[in-house]
């Protein structure tokens, strides 16, 4: 199996205190993240560490609008200059528009940082180039696997990316490298699955394919009522336009172990199956371990299933790194799918 990463990653090093469920800790998406899945993956002599290619920013305006890709490039330094905030300062959302009012387009850069974001992630001077180098990542593993250079690829991204909108940011997510491997996919002629095995929903992935045809989005995750992102990921969103019936949800309750995941994800990968993709891209979140302070009940043997049910699909895929945080149980839960699938 080959894994594809990028060291632009420890660009997007936050200081600033996360926020779940309304409490306060210390960041837990961190730069550690990949030197544990890394030192995993080499340990398991799972196959070759790749670099990123660069491909620029062409990729990312087929799923992100152009000014939001604007604003992620130049907001930092327009703050600074604004501010006379230092450089290795943290930008954090907290101002956003009142529904119902009206609104103008956003002048102050303050002002556009609540305007692109729907959560209260950082911006660093290096967040822009770690959520380009992990867009490189994606597109890295996908192009390899569309020219044939094997029948699988691992990217491991950070940030993650499912949680991106078209045009705003959260959920530690910047970019969506998901999205912008499958419409890659998309444009070489290939009919494409996204299933996202992370905790938490999708949100972003869904919102930028909800109505399209070619790209079905299947996800398993925590129920919204109760669980981050909250407003999105409920079973009666079924995509609206050419997309009706191409999002299918399956929302579970924190605590579920395999014996009700094994079966909604039989389910969701028989759904995968009818629309019978040429290209499959897994959003692989590892977060529902049992490990994680809120998650599912999967345990280490669990995630070789994981791997094992994705791999039976025998379709063209790409893993694209979303959640994980348990330093001490993530890179042996990435193995175990990665093992399974190789």
């Amino acid at each position: 199996m080959l894994t594809i990463v990028s060291e632009s990653h420890r660009a997007h090093d936050p200081r600033s205190a996360d926020v779940d469920h309304g409490i306060v800790r210390a960041p837990v998406e961190v730069p550690a993240r990949v030197d544990h899945i890394v030192a995993a993956i080499e340990a398991a002599g799972l196959g070759p560490v790749r670099p990123a290619a660069e491909f620029g920013p062409e990729p990312l305006l087929r799923v992100h609008e152009p000014d939001y890709v604007e604003f992620l490039a130049t907001a930092h330094e327009e703050w600074r200059r604004a501010t006379g905030a230092q450089d290795d300062a943290e930008l954090a959302p907290y101002a956003r528009p009142l529904r119902g009012q009206p609104t103008v387009e956003p002048v102050h850069v303050v002002a556009k940082l609540g305007w692109y974001s729907h959560d209260s992630d950082p911006l660093l001077a290096g967040t822009f180039t770690a959520a380009a180098g992990a867009v490189d990542t994606a597109l890295t593993a996908a192009h390899s696997v569309l020219s044939g250079d094997g029948r699988a690829a691992y990217a491991l991204c950070r940030p993650p990316g499912h949680h991106a909108a078209a045009d705003s940011f959260g959920g530690y997510c910047y970019l969506n490298n998901a999205a912008v491997a499958a419409q890659a996919a998309v444009d070489a002629g290939a009919r494409v699955a996204i299933i996202d095995v992370d905790f938490h929903h999708g949100n972003g992935t869904q919102q930028i394919f909800y109505d399209r045809s070619d790209v079905l989005y299947a996800s398993l995750h925590a129920d919204p009522a109760h669980h981050y992102p909250y407003f999105l990921g409920f079973a009666d969103e079924r995509g609206w336009g050419d997309g009706e019936g191409q999002t299918r949800n399956f929302p579970l309750a924190a605590g579920t172990d395999w014996n009700a995941y094994g079966a909604a994800l039989d389910e969701a990968l028989a759904l995968v199956g009818r629309f019978a993709p040429d290209f499959v891209v897994v959003s692989l979140g590892v977060d529902t371990a049992i490990e994680e302070p809120d998650s599912f009940g999967l345990v280490a043997g669990d995630f070789s299933r994981i791997g094992a049910a994705l791999a039976a699909l025998d379709r063209p895929t790409v893993l694209v790194q979303e959640g994980g945080y348990d330093l001490d149980t993530l890179g042996r839960n990435v193995v175990n799918v990665l093992r399974e699938f190789d």
